[in-house]
């Protein structure tokens, strides 16, 4: 499939100006609005379907859609308002995807899209691209296209605000002066970040990555791991991701690297699943995988996993895909819990990660880097599972 691009912001932001730089340099754009006028025209089921919900006050005279009628039944009924997203929604989703199809495997399509409201919408999407700027400014911007200032000021209140959308995008660029600012940064995102990705995920290669560097905790790391998690679980249909790692433990430093498991009943469907987690922007990194059975005595193949990484330049991941309830699936959750829960095995671990980054510093990749780690990390599985049996610790869901 294509790769997708999803460039999002409230009104006056700019995001527009930001889907025609794209265009100019090759994506194909599907503008969100005109989806959803073409999904609702006269003749169409979901038109129908409004008028059965809202009755027929919403249509005009000449059989098209009344949008003030349907405004003023919805702007201030939240119910109303999640009815007819029901109706319209899934059917621009539908749409966007037939132009998908269409474009071709090397594309990239960009959605230009103003209402992506949450995780779930955000995970359709390869990259999602949010663009900001301060109220005043996006204010100015609509009186100068004709717009009252109260009507300016009541959509912007309408929408949802921007700290609730940064958590939806990879990248948030903020446009307060002038559409040639924002020209470089586009283009050296579309060079640098959205071709190379499309590029990975056509090869089935993940992207490049260096040795281990650690850098000081990035109190994004759990926003970014719900949003890459959500678009795993909805390539696998649904299944279950968890964040897990040095960078599901608050205030730790760690590699810049999010690290995801998917839980699968049997390896049998973790390979099943491969071609659609490539597809979604995940693909499995070649050979043999096992983590280090703990303690020795246990059978070594139920510790037998496959895995898989990112095809994103911009945003390292390590997917992890383990079979459910196996030893070394319950260990990946109740490990970092653990370190949450007790400051002291936390500091130890970082002082061993310390040592380990220095001692590997000239490594290509950090296979030396977690070698070098697991003295520490046999001991530290003995008395993780002490602190579970003593607390209680299950892994939840």
């Amino acid at each position: 499939m294509a790769l997708t691009v999803a460039v999002t912001g409230g009104i006056g932001a700019g995001k527009s100006t930001v889907s025609r730089m794209l265009a100019e340099l090759g994506a194909t754009v599907v503008d969100s609005d005109r989806l959803a006028r073409d999904v609702v025209a006269p003749g169409t089921p979901g038109l129908a379907e409004i008028v059965r919900t809202f009755g027929p006050g919403v249509v005009g005279a000449d059989g098209a859609l009344d949008r003030a009628a349907l405004a003023a039944v919805v702007f201030a009924d939240p119910e109303a308002r999640r009815r007819l997203e029901a109706i319209t929604h899934p059917r621009v989703r539908a749409a966007f995807d037939a132009v998908v199809r269409e474009a071709g495997r090397e594309a990239v399509v960009v959605n230009d899209i103003p209402l992506l409201r949450d995780v779930a919408a955000a995970a359709a999407f390869h990259l999602v691209i949010g663009v900001h700027a301060p109220d005043e400014v996006r204010v100015r911007r609509l009186v100068g296209r004709g717009l009252a200032e109260s009507d300016a000021r009541a959509r912007l209140a309408a929408q949802i605000d921007d700290r609730a959308r940064a958590r939806l995008c990879d990248l948030w660029w903020s446009n307060d002066g002038s559409p040639e600012a924002l020209r470089p940064l586009v283009a050296d995102t579309w060079r640098g970040r959205i071709l190379p990705f499309r590029d990975a995920v056509l090869a089935g290669d993940p992207a490049q990555r260096g040795g281990p560097v650690l850098v000081p905790a990035d109190p994004g790391w759990p926003e970014a791991a719900a949003r890459l998690a959500a678009r795993v679980s909805r390539a696998t249909g649904g299944g279950r991701v968890d964040h897990i790692g040095s960078t599901a433990v608050p205030g730790m430093p760690a590699k810049d690297v999010v690290d995801l498991q998917l839980a699968v009943d049997d390896l049998a469907q973790a390979d099943q699943w491969s071609d659609a987690l490539r597809d979604a922007g995940f693909p499995r990194v070649p050979g043999r995988w096992r983590d280090t059975p703990h303690p020795p005595a246990d059978e070594p193949a139920l510790w037998d996993k496959r895995l898989h990484a990112n095809a994103d330049p911009g945003r390292t991941v390590n997917l992890h895909v383990r079979v459910r309830d196996s030893p070394g699936w319950r260990w990946a959750l109740l490990f970092p819990a653990w370190l949450r829960a007790d400051p002291e095995a936390a500091a130890e671990y970082l002082a061993v990660k310390r040592w380990a980054a220095v001692d590997h510093a000239a490594d290509r990749t950090a296979a030396g880097y977690a070698e070098a780690k697991e003295p520490w990390m046999a001991e530290a599985y003995r008395r993780g599972l002490a602190w579970a049996r003593r607390t209680g610790w299950h892994p939840a869901g």
